[in-house]
């Protein structure tokens, strides 16, 4: 039978436990920045996971990542010489965008957000996001495993008829093959696609992989951006992911007007992890910002490039 005394300190420890969870800090630049950051870039791909007693979790989400505030958001920017900030609504929030707008707010006319509706979301209420800084709605098909092309083609289809009116874009976290399956009503529609995190591909698979050359046809085209983001999620080669060079060269490539940067900060870990269960706290994936923007200009040699896709493109899309 335990003592009291281990009792005791068996509590404390849970104590220092709790707080420590608590307090957790979301990942701040190691490294320094090492070229000349243009005035006005944007990191056009965060998350702000605000107090869980004010913003609370969507019951049916399928992970719970750890905090991350807008001071800390504000610290990574600064370090980073990042001035504006597009903040997307994490699906571990449903539809409830008020953790987004929190962040939104304390960034002021320097941010920019992106929504997550449904069928419920009113015209008024998507007016009211207007004001206040939204500028386009998310379908996260990535996070749920949603693979099958008939709901993401009746999913895009359903939000191109809601947004064409207001002109704002349509933004994807999805796979290459999904985006083959939608490629012609992208080709169609009245509003951008946004495709997150390289378009979903697996830098494994090379070049020649069933659907980037579709990705690629639609950023030539005009009519689709991509977020060169989250290269960690495509590769496996940290620290670097130097098997990520050749797709974003050749994104650029395609249509330098079309791409925009992000960090994807603070970097949540949505995966199936056996044992874990979706109430369990998801660690952050833990990557060095300042390591990850300096391979921008390895992806986007020359300046003025590198200032198309951080501040000129970011501009047109979010409205600046």
């Amino acid at each position: 039978m335990p003592s009291r005394r281990s009792v005791l300190l068996a509590s404390l420890a849970a104590g220092v436990a709790m707080t420590t969870r608590a307090h957790a800090r979301a990942s701040q630049p190691a490294t320094p920045v090492n070229f000349d950051v243009p005035p006005h870039a944007c990191d056009c791909h965060t998350h702000i996971h605000g107090d869980v007693a004010k913003f609370p979790f969507f019951p049916g989400r399928v992970y719970t990542p750890e905090p991350a505030s807008p001071e800390e958001m504000a610290a990574l920017h600064k370090a980073l010489h990042i001035e504006r900030v597009v903040i997307v609504t994490p699906s571990v929030y449903g539809t409830d965008n008020s953790s987004t707008l929190f962040g939104m707010k304390a960034r002021g006319a320097n941010a920019r957000g992106v929504a997550v509706i449904d069928d419920k979301t009113t015209e008024a209420e998507l007016d009211a996001m207007q004001q206040e800084g939204f500028r386009g709605i998310r379908i996260n098909l990535a996070t749920g495993g949603i693979s099958d092309p008939n709901v993401g083609r009746a999913r895009f289809t359903a939000a191109v008829d809601r947004m064409k009116a207001r002109g704002w874009h349509v933004q994807l976290y999805t796979t290459l093959s999904m985006i083959s399956a939608i490629k012609d009503l992208v080709l169609a529609s009245p509003v951008p696609a946004v495709f997150d995190h390289f378009g979903g591909l697996e830098a494994s698979l090379g070049l020649e992989q069933s659907g980037f050359a579709d990705l690629v046809a639609l950023v030539n085209s005009g009519k689709a951006y991509v977020k060169i983001s989250g290269a960690y999620r495509s590769s496996k080669l940290a620290p670097d992911y130097q098997d990520m060079v050749p797709y974003a060269r050749a994104l650029i490539a395609a249509n330098a007007d079309r791409i925009v940067w992000g960090t994807d900060w603070p970097h949540p870990d949505s995966s199936h992890v056996e044992g874990r269960k979706a109430t369990d706290i998801a660690p952050f994936y833990a990557i060095d910002d300042g390591r990850l923007l300096n391979q921008l200009p390895v992806w986007a040699p020359e300046a003025d490039v590198r200032k198309k896709i951080l501040v000129d493109n970011p501009a047109r899309l979010y409205g600046f």
